[in-house]
């Protein structure tokens, strides 16, 4: 059996060069999934928490324009309580 030349220094950097790069890109590509999900769960928790907002106006038989007008008062600034 005959047996490999020995790899040169260089060789071995490159080669270690290259399976670096492939982890980068690999973790990359899990970031971007991984913001995409990101993004998907907030607009998630944004509509579940309009859903509850909605739910307390037809509990209280409220409309978005009472909503709106108990927020602003009378000179049509948010009001903060």
């Amino acid at each position: 059996m005959a047996r490999r030349a020995r790899r040169t220094p260089l060789e071995k950097y490159q080669e270690e060069l290259a399976e670096v790069q492939a982890s980068i890109r690999q973790y990359e590509e899990c970031l971007e999934t991984l913001q995409e999900r990101e993004k998907e769960l907030q607009e998630q928790l944004l509509v579940e928490k309009f859903k509850e907002i909605n739910e307390i106006l037809e509990v209280q038989n409220l409309s978005l324009d009472d909503l709106k007008e108990m927020l602003t008062g009378e000179n049509g600034s948010i009001q903060i309580a």
